[in-house]
């Protein structure tokens, strides 16, 4: 278990953590700009030391105040991987990566053929850092911070820097590093797309504080957390599975509990498991079955709650088979049809919604977890 308590005191800001996470998969910590992330995990890093606390990863103390417990920096042990890459200008690839190996214990549990293979570098092993596209330098710096054997990697918005193509390009790498190796990973970020795509576990931090901490999954469902991460970006993260492909479409039909959802083309096997989310403003509601309208994704629920929110708008919870969706609706559309809870309504959510950020790969399965 990852225990993060502390307390720490600033002219602008104070600081008041507390949250726990699981040592396997990624836990997100998200948060508007200015709300404390990055010093969050700059005190779990030893970069900043806590007034107050105690800062613990599985039986690893890292700072205990009343145990008068301050581990160095350097034997912490902790990868970090920053919003711009900061590699060595005068290196190659192949030595800014035997870099991380220097720092290294005796005790190396990532191989540097391994990782050079899953974040496919191999390639660029002979290249200075300046002929490099932002995506690859992120992957290389990556790869520094996994030979330096961590045990624990903070990524400090490490897509923040990319472009939007560049972005989608090292997504599916930061899934197979959070799939293939046994590594707890915090991840910092004020992008709740990045979040949904790739967390297993999610702390929503504000003005220095926690406001919520748990599996992102029941974090994102509850109707309170909408404010946190912004109306137009929250919404529901449904688990599916690939059920065919539509090659003349380019379409792929995912399986969930309350149905089929035609999603633009998905390079994944039959059966493989995905998470897909799906934003509360492009989901629409109608009240009987929908008929001649372009919208593929026609789904039947129940009205399970409305919840206010600021201006115009209600956000209607609908239960989709035991799925929960969201739609982000104007008061005005909920008063002229009547919405209330218990009633049965169509959910219509557009196939062009989806994009590669919405759709991504579940977390394998791992014995014993």
């Amino acid at each position: 278990m990852i225990d993060v308590r502390f307390t720490k005191r600033f002219s602008g800001l104070g600081l008041d953590i507390a949250f726990t996470a699981p040592t396997h998969g990624i836990t997100a910590l998200f948060g508007r700009s200015g709300a404390g992330k990055t010093t969050i995990v700059q005190a779990i890093a030893g970069g900043l030391r806590p007034d107050d606390g105690r800062i613990a990863v599985g039986d690893r103390v890292f700072f205990d105040r009343a145990a008068g417990i301050d581990m160095a920096v350097h034997t912490r042990r902790v990868g970090y991987v920053f919003q711009d890459s900061r590699l060595f200008p005068h290196l190659g690839v192949r030595a800014n990566l035997t870099y991380g190996l220097r720092l290294a214990s005796a005790d190396r549990r990532f191989d540097f053929d391994r990782v050079v293979d899953l974040l496919g570098i191999g390639h660029l092993l002979d290249r200075r850092p300046h002929h490099l596209s932002g995506g690859e330098r992120q992957r290389v710096a990556i790869g520094r911070a996994l030979l330096s054997q961590p045990t624990l990697l903070l990524m400090d918005e490490p897509l923040s820097s990319l472009d939007p193509p560049r972005k989608s390009e090292l997504l599916p790498y930061i899934e197979s590093l959070r799939d293939e190796f046994d590594l707890p990973i915090l991840y910092i970020s004020h992008a709740f797309d990045e979040v949904v795509r790739l967390a297993d576990h999610l702390v929503l931090i504000e003005a220095g504080r926690v406001l919520r901490a748990g599996p992102l999954m029941d974090v994102v469902a509850e109707p309170d957390v909408t404010p946190l991460i912004g109306r137009f970006e929250a919404g529901s993260v449904v688990s599916c599975s690939v059920a065919g492909h539509d090659d003349e479409m380019v379409l792929t039909t995912l399986d969930f509990a309350g149905g089929q959802i035609k999603v633009p083309r998905v390079s994944a096997p039959l059966g493989t498991r995905l998470r897909v989310s799906i934003r509360s403003r492009d989901v629409s509601l109608s009240l009987s079955p929908p008929g001649d309208v372009s919208i593929s994704n026609r789904l039947p629920g129940r009205l399970i709650g409305l919840t206010l929110r600021d201006g115009p708008y209600v956000e209607a919870a609908i239960d989709v088979g035991g799925a929960v969706l969201k739609a982000l609706i104007t008061r005005e559309s909920a008063a002229r049809l009547r919405l209330e809870p218990g009633i049965q309504v169509w959910a219509l959510v557009k196939s062009v919604a989806f994009d590669s950020r919405s759709v991504g790969y579940m977390r394998k399965p791992r014995p014993n977890v």
